[in-house]
């Protein structure tokens, strides 16, 4: 992964400095609130429902262990003894006091870490695949693009004040497990006929209240040029991107208001005074960051491990643990492994500090000392070899970390919401634990099949609840939390928006009513086809016409 030079250590150490010196005078009462709130959003602080909370950049979600190892002592010593792992693969602490957080932010920064661009309207964590780099199906490892690229937009001075908050991400596999199609930009590794590798540009995607599909406006970009075209759309956003009105104020608007064409034909003609200038990027460049990415020193193994074939034989439960939580690598005789933050009855994405120390010796174990960030708020050892794949497995148990649910209906994508966030409108981790709590049974879940169910406390989405197959959306009625329940999303090359089934629920209605809607794709579901794949075929009227039982409690508002 990569390591700071003495110019990163030196921009962040520069910049903890000047925010202790921020903090320590809006305590002293010499700078206002609305004088403090910009500067403390540029270091990754927000005040939340229940106070401060701080976000912590990781930057594609990768982590050393030594990084996790921090994070765990930050949560014992400055927070409640855990974090929150996020769909944009940081971490949350969620209730830092406000005078803590400089000596946070310098504790972080000793092991390579901040939290800059983590808020703000500017360009934010950059995320890519979390099996990037051991992927079988991988064109090209996008991390080294994702660093140069994070490289050149930290601190960018003409793009810190944009219009709106822009998210980026990178796609180098066959498989889109990158949501890029919702996304500002989304750059997905491709090749042309002669074998050169280029990136198709998708602009103008993102969920939140307007929920978009982003368009295609280039399909091969030569990789030199990722920069100068990323600036060219940036300047275009720039300069007619709305201002006055911050629900309008997202690329995504604009893109839709100008149509895609016209969109591309702007970017084309402001990038002709940007290609082949000094932000093109030459071979050496990427030669060099690529380095930092290179592969750990594997052993050479043979792909059929008798150890892990006999473990997977004798034990029910390691077997459907190996089901869903070990995936294919590009080396023979290793895996990439799921911990699940996804345990019944305790927050989707929490992690405690014990649980993280956990992670730490595991990864130092048995997986090169690395470990990555899903969008799917769980955890990745990435370099796992199969031999050690049973005794990996009983340590993660026994922290709480092997829950075999990955891909299933309790794997729940799930914001804050209310109980910490200001702008939620409706709880989130009540709703996700009731369904858990509902849909217990691991016998059934393997029965229904592969099923994300996302849920967000309010129309910014950070639960992505637009491209779940089963999406949930807190929405305030009248002073009282209610529940509005869509169907069909999903991500991927085939990105798609849910649809909403009708009038929203009450608290207490959303686990029958998600009972009811996978009763329903069972009973028309085909062989092998997924419950996303039923709605789309069958349409939403016999998911409506599932939930009558229900629809005598509803308040049609």
């Amino acid at each position: 992964m990569y390591r700071y030079d003495s110019i990163d250590r030196q921009v962040v150490d520069e910049r903890v400095a000047q925010y202790r010196d921020q903090t320590r005078r809006f305590l002293a009462g010499e700078l206002s609130d609305d004088d403090f709130r910009p500067l403390r959003l540029q270091n990754g602080l927000y005040i939340q429902r229940q106070g401060p909370m701080l976000r912590v950049a990781i930057p594609y979600g990768m982590l050393s262990s030594t990084q996790l190892r921090r994070l765990a002592a930050i949560a014992r010593t400055y927070d409640r003894g855990y974090g929150h792992f996020t769909t944009r693969q940081n971490m949350q602490f969620n209730h830092p006091r406000l005078e803590d957080v400089p000596q946070i932010l310098a504790e972080l920064a000793e092991v390579e870490m901040h939290a800059i661009q983590t808020s703000g309207n500017c360009i934010r964590n950059t995320t890519t695949d979390q099996f990037a780099g051991v992927a079988p199906d991988e064109h090209v490892d996008p991390r080294a693009l994702a660093e140069i690229l994070r490289q050149w937009s930290t601190l960018h001075p003409e793009f810190a004040y944009l219009p709106r908050k822009f998210k980026i991400a990178f796609n180098g596999a066959d498989v889109d497990r990158a949501a890029t199609l919702v996304q500002d930009i989304g750059f997905w590794a491709v090749r042309d006929a002669r074998g050169e590798l280029g990136l198709k540009v998708i602009v103008g995607g993102g969920l939140g209240r307007t929920p978009i599909i982003g368009s295609v406006i280039r399909e091969f970009l030569p990789w030199q040029e990722m920069l100068t075209y990323t600036e060219a759309v940036l300047r275009v956003y720039n300069l007619h991107g709305r201002r006055d009105n911050l629900y309008k104020a997202r690329i995504k608007i604009l893109v839709k208001a100008l149509g895609p064409e016209e969109f591309a034909r702007q970017v084309e003609a402001e990038w002709q005074h940007l290609r082949g200038s000094e932000a093109t990027i030459p071979e050496h460049e990427l030669a060099r960051v690529s380095a930092f990415f290179a592969d750990p020193p594997y052993e050479s193994l043979s792909d059929e491990d008798a150890a892990y074939e006999k473990a997977v034989a004798d034990s029910r439960a390691f077997s459907l643990w190996a089901g869903r939580s070990v995936h294919a690598h590009k080396r023979p005789g290793y895996a990439a492994v799921t911990l699940s933050l996804k345990p019944h009855g305790l927050p989707p994405g929490d992690a405690s500090a014990d649980q993280m120390d956990v992670v730490v010796g595991l990864a130092d174990r048995y997986s090169f000392g690395e470990l990555r960030v899903t969008h799917e708020q769980n955890l990745v050892l990435a370099d796992v070899r199969k031999r050690d794949l049973h005794a990996l497995w009983l340590a993660a148990r026994e922290a709480g970390l092997a829950t075999p649910n990955r891909g299933l209906l309790t794997n729940i994508i799930c914001c804050p919401g209310g109980d910490f966030c200001s702008l939620a409108n409706a709880k989130s981790i009540p709703i996700a634990t009731a369904i858990q709590e509902k849909f217990d049974d691991l016998d059934w879940l393997h029965d229904i099949g592969e099923l994300d169910l996302n849920i967000s406390g309010c129309m910014n989405s950070c639960g992505h609840h637009h491209i779940g197959h089963i999406g949930i959306l807190g929405v305030d009625k009248h002073g009282s939390e209610w529940y509005q329940v869509s169907i069909g999303g999903r991500q991927g090359k085939d990105a798609a928006l849910g649809e909403v089934i009708g009038p929203s629920f009450a608290a207490t209605e959303v686990p029958g009513v998600i009972e009811k809607l996978v009763e329903t794709y069972v009973e028309h579901r085909r062989e092998g086809e997924l419950f996303v794949d039923t709605a789309q075929r069958i349409g939403i009227a016999p998911f409506k016409a599932g939930i009558h039982g229900v629809e005598r409690e509803i308040v049609h508002a």
